[in-house]
């Protein structure tokens, strides 16, 4: 009896100092997860807004039911949010281009609204790498604006510019839909395309895009006006929200020769907290799809096209979020998760800015050469 009462009691210590140990490993991650979190500057390259949420008596200077917000941003330590101008696909008709250009011009109003009335003491609307840094120095957060779909430009090329100087800093030519730019991953469910990729007017806004420096988006348009984009373009392109198409086999994901394009060009896939596009299984068997789901692709990408072209969105307010990320104040989640897979803190960074500042720099560099030769 006092055999077994003496192992009973070295097993019982023994738990106790794993435990001890596990919990000391615990909070040593918890800390290096905290500390490089604290000094990257975290970006996300997708979060949709509703107008109803840029007044004067309801904002995002207020903690709303909304996936992100100033406040959430600031619990969880996002920096920077890329606001989305996005317009539905409708017809491509000039009632239709009209209907698509004022729903454009309100939110890039209701954004501006936002950054120099309602929260200009919180936040900051930055048009380069270089205003991220200095906004980011003076404590406040970050606003930055792409456009989801092309179709608000109408027929009228000068429009590209005008979205230019309210903001944008990428555009995609698409969304669920071929518009009149170009065709939509969509087609892919029915065989069904308009252009065979880009249209010639495509073509010429691609062109306008370089020369102006708004970075080209290529999430949501079908994979052959992802090739033309790619071969036309003089500067870099980025992915806004996608993910690997060899983890999860979805037609708005990446398959393998089309992460080997971006690679080549020099782009970045900004990966999306979008559960249907990480784990389609998981999402069909009700099975909450979560951050180490999300950085299962992250991990999938680098291997495929390395630390340089890859970063981090989430597609809040979009139908984004995932158990763990399920809106901007659990930010720090992804970084825990990545120094837990033995990322480092130069690593973390590209991840989550510097591969996507840096393509935005090279698209600005890229213009002003365009720009001189003209």
């Amino acid at each position: 009896m006092k055999f077994y009462l003496k192992v009973f009691v070295l097993l019982l210590i023994i738990v106790v100092i794993y435990l001890i140990k596990l919990n000391y490993d615990n909070n040593r991650l918890f800390e290096k997860a905290n500390k490089i979190h604290n000094n990257v500057i975290t970006l996300d390259t997708h979060c949709d807004i509703n107008l109803k949420n840029f007044t004067d008596s309801i904002n995002y200077s207020q903690n709303l039911k909304t996936q992100c917000n100033i406040p959430k941003m600031e619990l969880g330590g996002l920096d920077v949010a890329w606001f989305i101008v996005f317009t539905g696909q409708g017809d491509l008709s000039e009632q239709g281009y009209k209907k698509a250009y004022d729903n454009a011009i309100s939110k890039f109003n209701a954004i501006h609204d936002l950054v120099d009335t309602y929260a200009s003491e919180k936040i900051e609307l930055a048009l380069s790498s270089e205003d991220v840094k200095k906004i980011h120095q003076k404590g406040k957060r970050i606003a930055m604006i792409g456009v989801e779909n092309g179709y608000p430009i109408g027929l009228d090329i000068k429009n590209v510019e005008k979205f230019y100087n309210m903001g944008a800093r990428y555009m995609s030519l698409a969304h669920n839909g071929h518009s009149q730019l170009s065709d939509s991953n969509t087609g892919e469910k029915d065989g069904i395309y308009l252009h065979n990729g880009l249209s010639k007017f495509g073509i010429d806004v691609i062109r306008e895009m370089n020369r102006l420096g708004i970075m080209i988006d290529i999430s949501h348009p079908s994979k052959e006006a992802i090739r033309q984009m790619i071969t036309l373009s003089k500067a870099p392109v980025i992915a806004s929200h996608s993910s690997a198409r060899s983890l999860c086999d979805h037609s708005r994901n990446l398959d393998d020769e089309q992460l080997g394009w971006i690679k080549n060009n020099g782009g970045v896939v900004q990966t999306v907290a979008f559960k249907s596009y990480l784990n389609s299984e998981k999402v069909k068997n009700n099975i909450s799809v979560n951050v180490s789901d999300f950085v299962n692709h992250i991990d999938y990408l680098v291997n495929t096209i390395g630390i340089n072209h890859v970063g981090i969105s989430s597609d809040f307010d979009g139908g984004g979020g995932i158990e763990g990320w399920n809106d901007a104040s659990e930010t720090f989640n992804i970084t825990l998760e990545l120094v837990r897979r033995n990322y480092s803190e130069v690593e973390i960074e590209k991840l989550w800015s510097g591969n996507l500042l840096r393509v935005l720099d090279e698209v600005s560099e890229t213009a002003i050469k365009l720009q001189e030769e003209l």
